[in-house]
């Protein structure tokens, strides 16, 4: 009985055991089905990527980028196809030095290359391709083609390249392409930054930045299947490239050459509209420089000798270069005391030649002064003392409030980037302006020299430019811009672009005398020899702006300054006189009297555009000048100061 009792509990023992054994079996079965339906279906979509990540290779192509010409289908920015070496970091076997030091046995590469190389793949994921060299020959191709098998992960492409077929002519119009930067990749939309997968190149100044979205295009892709080796097997699918759209800009480039060569070696700057469509005819910075040397990578040399001149080049002038306008303010003061009512053409002063506010004298250009001024003469000999009444008069709130509506002070909305607003000062920008207690403080003295275009005036050539074009167009102008068209890349569909067209409430009466007046200086003027025999009549105003201060009792004397610290020459102009087509506003700087080194380059671009004349005999410089007043430095109660310091505006502009 007891070995039975035995027999019945091992038996029940065993079929517990095996029970157990097989709750843990079921249980592990029941794992493997989760890890199958965990594998299988849920993360189905992750492993089926990465296994065709492994398989299939997706290679950008690159868009064709716009082409840039002139009005008249001259190209200033093309492109052309050429060879590069280019090693992808994580495919290479050894060392990256090791692998450079044996393709330099094929193909010649620089310690500039190398260092730029290098400065690439450390912006650059491992799994991208990077330049070694750019830009190889036929001989070069042929012998690393050879030698090919030797280098995994270095490849011949075929690239396409910016060029810039006429160099340093509208350079600062046209500006340039880079390398992308991770800054340029963090500044694209979100929706963008798909569409620059691959991309190399990004504009980065001139019409090549502002339009920089519509001349790259839409990027194409090829589906490829590869090897383990990385070897492409076939195409599995594609999506075309759209090529960039093609932009024709409205300047005329042989104005443009005309106008640079007149220049010469001087600096300065000069911008050429049309005021009825806003189109820039002509836009000129000097000096110029090569745009074709930033393509692909400037090397130091060209880089110090442009970034740490003293001329310094890549400045963009006409929407950068802040200066005050001089004598090319008084047509506008005019007009401002006319449409106020603080003068009729025909009111007159006495000028002494000076004017006297508190215990200082502001002198006239002209010792002696011009005796019996009118309106019309204080324009055409351009009479200091004339506009000191009556800045005196006006104030600087008064002036501000008129000036604004002509833009000054204001960006004036041109296709480029970094325009400045420049300063057209009044009371609240003074203190806003600076930080000190003391210099927030406007004083009466300061409003004086506001008249003559000296002070805290700071204007663009471009703001001078449109400016000029309300006020001879009879306060009607639309806003400056260069891309005159934009051809669509496949169609070639062209659209045209239009900007808004300003319109100021102004008296036509008063309009026309501050006109006559200016075609008056051209005349009998200040500008007159140098227009004299032009086959055209124009009108326009010289101007001469103080660079320095000059102290209580001194006298100006261009020949004991430094050059950088002489007046700047300045010149505006317009014609035809009854309906312009054409609007100049220019500037050379540390140049002299405005009818001397401005109003020369005006004529001469004017004889082109009017009269297809390519050159002009030189001008006779003009008797009659048009200096900046030099005042007295005065005690700390008026202040009336010429050139004063100004707060860089760019500490509160955005940009």
């Amino acid at each position: 009985m007891s070995h039975l009792n035995d027999t019945d509990g091992e038996l029940h023992r065993f079929r517990k055991r095996i029970m157990a054994l097989a709750i843990f079996v079921l249980f592990c079965f029941f794992l493997l089905l989760l890890r199958f339906v965990w594998l299988q279906i849920i993360r189905h979509s992750n492993y089926a990527a990465q296994a065709d990540e492994n398989r299939i290779s997706i290679v950008p192509t690159m868009p064709a980028r716009g082409v840039i010409t002139d009005r008249n289908g001259v190209v200033l920015a093309d492109n052309y196809s050429a060879y590069t070496l280019e090693i992808t970091p994580a495919k290479i076997q050894g060392k990256v030095d090791e692998v450079i030091g044996e393709l330099s046995e094929l193909v010649e590469i620089s310690p500039f290359e190398i260092k730029r190389f290098k400065r690439r793949m450390e912006e650059t994921k491992r799994f991208e391709s990077v330049v070694l060299k750019s830009k190889l020959t036929d001989a070069e191709v042929a012998r690393f083609t050879v030698q090919r098998y030797r280098f995994p992960g270095v490849e011949v492409q075929a690239r396409m390249f910016r060029q810039y077929p006429l160099g340093e002519v509208a350079s600062h119009a046209i500006g340039y392409i880079g390398r992308i930067s991770q800054k340029d990749m963090d500044r694209l939309p979100e929706e963008e930054e798909t569409n620059y997968q691959g991309t190399t190149h990004y504009g980065k100044e001139g019409i090549e930045k502002n339009y920089e979205s519509i001349l790259h295009g839409v990027t194409g892709y090829e589906e490829m299947e590869v090897s383990a080796s990385g070897r492409a097997v076939r195409t599995l699918s594609t999506r075309s490239t759209v090529p960039g759209s093609n932009l024709i800009l409205s300047i005329d480039i042989e104005l443009q050459k005309v106008v640079e060569e007149a220049f010469g070696k001087r600096r300065g700057a000069l911008v050429a509209m049309d005021p009825s469509t806003g189109e820039i005819l002509a836009y000129v910075s000097k000096p110029t420089f090569d745009p074709n040397l930033f393509v692909d990578g400037i090397d130091q040399q060209n880089w110090d000798a442009l970034n740490t001149s003293i001329n310094r080049p890549l400045i963009n002038r006409p929407v950068r270069g802040a200066y005050p306008p001089g004598s090319t303010y008084k047509p506008f003061m005019a007009l401002a005391a006319l449409e106020l009512g603080y003068r009729t053409p025909q009111a007159a002063i006495n000028d002494p030649g000076y004017f006297n506010y508190g215990n200082h004298r502001f002198r006239d250009d002209k010792v002696g002064g011009h005796g019996i001024v009118d309106m019309y003469k204080s324009i055409v000999q351009s009479c200091d003392t004339y506009y000191y009444v009556l800045a005196s008069e006006m104030g600087v709130d008064t002036m501000h409030d008129f000036m604004k509506q002509f833009g000054f002070g204001e960006k004036t909305g041109i296709d480029l980037p970094h325009e400045r607003k420049g300063i057209l000062p009044s009371t609240q920008w003074k203190q806003s302006a600076y930080r000190n207690p003391a210099q927030k403080k406007w004083y009466a003295g300061e409003t004086i020299s506001l008249g003559i275009g000296q002070g805290y005036n700071t204007f663009t050539p471009v703001q001078l430019a449109f400016a000029t074009a309300l006020l001879v167009n009879n306060g009607s102008a639309a806003r400056p811009h260069l891309v005159k068209e934009i051809e669509d890349g496949v169609t070639h569909e062209r659209r045209p672009v239009v900007t808004e067209t300003v319109k100021l409430d102004l008296k036509q009466e008063n309009i026309n005398v501050v006109k006559r007046a200016m075609v008056g200086v051209t005349t009998e003027g200040t500008a007159a020899r140098v227009f004299g025999g032009a086959g055209y009549i124009s009108g326009g105003k010289t101007g001469t702006a103080q660079v320095i201060g000059i102290g209580k009792n001194e006298k100006y004397n261009a020949a004991v300054l430094a050059e950088h610290k002489r007046d700047h020459a300045l010149y505006t102009a317009f014609a035809p006189v009854d309906n312009p087509r054409i609007v100049i506003a220019l500037i050379v700087e540390n140049a002299g009297f405005g009818g001397t080194a401005a109003a020369p380059i005006a004529r001469k671009a004017m004889d082109y555009f009017l009269l297809g004349k390519k050159s002009s005999p030189t001008p006779v410089v003009p008797a009659v000048t048009d200096s900046a007043e030099y005042p007295d430095m005065p005690d700390e109660d008026v202040q009336p100061m010429i050139t004063p310091a100004i707060p860089d505006e760019d500490s509160t502009d955005e940009e």
